[in-house]
């Protein structure tokens, strides 16, 4: 079930419908964390918390590994989360090469500067993007990055324990929730008989 009113899971989108929720982002920083989404599975809660030294070296070139330390990271209920690593997709280098980071310390700085956006705030860009992309009543939140590219990469043939090691899920049974069997690759299984 698509999510409606915070119930269901978040819907997962192609890769032209990211691109048209894309062009509706004003502002590069949001483009970018959409971005970060999209290439890393990263919960926005996350993203939001990243400062440019997690992003950029210290001559401000990108770096080729995200770091997503298990401190801003979602814990599991008994308190312990992983920190997991990530490769730059070369797409969200070349977005990280042209962003221009202000003097916050925060990748994602509130109006002050002084601490990251809120996650409410970040998610009402996307609201308003995916509207405007007549997308509105498709079931998009901040999830839906992460449950895309997870479904992205089951479907190019990628294992599940290489997902799992992506999204810093244990086991299976916290990464299946997450996976997709659309209508065409149903006809195609059966198709195999």
């Amino acid at each position: 079930m698509a999510k409606n009113n915070r119930s269901g899971q978040a819907t997962v989108i192609t890769d032209s419908e990211f691109i048209k929720i894309r062009k509706q982002i004003k502002t590069e920083k949001y483009k970018l964390l959409l971005d970060l989404g999209w290439y890393t599975a990263e919960r926005w809660g996350a993203l939001i918390q990243l400062k440019v030294s997690d992003v950029y070296d210290s001559k401000g070139k990108p770096k080729d590994v995200l770091v997503f330390p298990a401190i801003i990271r979602k814990h599991r209920p008994d308190g312990t989360a992983d920190t997991v690593e990530i490769p730059v997709h070369e797409n969200l280098k070349e977005t990280l090469s042209r962003f221009q980071p202000g003097n916050s310390e925060w990748m994602f700085p509130s109006r002050c500067g002084t601490k990251p956006v809120t996650w409410r705030n970040a998610y009402d860009v996307l609201k308003r993007a995916t509207e405007k992309a007549g997308m509105g009543t498709k079931g998009i939140s901040t999830h839906t990055t992460r449950r895309s590219l997870v479904n992205r990469l089951r479907k190019n043939g990628v294992d599940k324990a290489v997902i799992r090691k992506i999204t810093g899920h244990r086991d299976n049974k916290g990464l299946d929730p997450y996976l997709e069997v659309d209508i065409d690759e149903v006809r195609a299984a059966i198709a195999t008989l």
